[in-house]
């Protein structure tokens, strides 16, 4: 009979889980264990941690600030250079159309003498004699075709004669009393005026009347 308890009793050793046997189970903590509480160098070290990360955050909120400043900046200075390249394209369509506005006005006051000879030239001859007649058809037509070649190039004559005197037009030479009309008008035209486009190329000069 002990024999046989022997055996049984291997054969329930032999059953019997190795967790239940194993000498390195860690054994329950008991219940009233206390938790350590960190040293006093760890939560400097906690402390430090909290500060730094507190001022990586400023930084990084202080580098925002300023890359947002240095946008608002680049963003006007944009602004601002395409304002002048703007500026700049405008003045220079404005020099060439004055440039093609006002390129005949060197010609213009070369050829105003030759209108200025053809008009006394005509003042000068005796109208009343017949031999004259061709030689004033001839002068009269020569001093149209000038007249209307310079039309064509928007040259305006100033003939003021009878009008107010203008002096931003017209250059008074003398003026002389006249109680027939009123003061400050053009009596006489000496030299005809050229306005080229709207620009005055040479004045008309004149006599203009004043109280007697």
């Amino acid at each position: 009979m002990a024999r046989e308890r022997s055996e049984e009793d291997q054969v329930e050793e032999a059953v019997q889980p190795e967790s239940l046997t194993d000498e390195h189970t860690p054994e329950p903590e008991p219940a009233g264990a206390e938790i350590e509480e960190p040293s006093a160098d760890e939560q400097h070290q906690a402390e430090e941690a909290l500060h730094a990360e507190a001022d990586s955050a400023e930084a990084l909120h202080a580098q925002i600030v300023g890359l947002q400043e240095q946008l608002v900046i680049e963003k006007d200075m944009a602004l601002r250079a395409q304002a002048e390249a703007q500026n700049a394209r405008r003045r220079a369509q404005q020099d060439v159309d004055k440039a093609r506005k006002f390129a005949v006005e060197k010609l213009l006051q070369d050829l105003v003498p030759v209108v200025d000879n053809l008009e006394r030239a005509l003042s000068s001859i005796d109208a009343d004699d017949e031999a004259n007649k061709a030689v004033i058809e001839g002068i009269e037509l020569t001093h149209k075709s000038f007249v209307d070649t310079l039309g064509k190039f928007a040259v305006e004559v100033l003939d003021p004669a009878g009008e107010p005197f203008d002096p931003e037009l017209h250059q008074a030479m003398t003026q002389v009393p006249n109680g027939e009309v009123e003061p400050n008008t053009v009596l006489e035209v000496f030299q005809k005026g050229y306005r080229l486009n709207g620009r005055l190329v040479r004045p008309a000069m004149v006599v203009v009347s004043k109280a007697p």
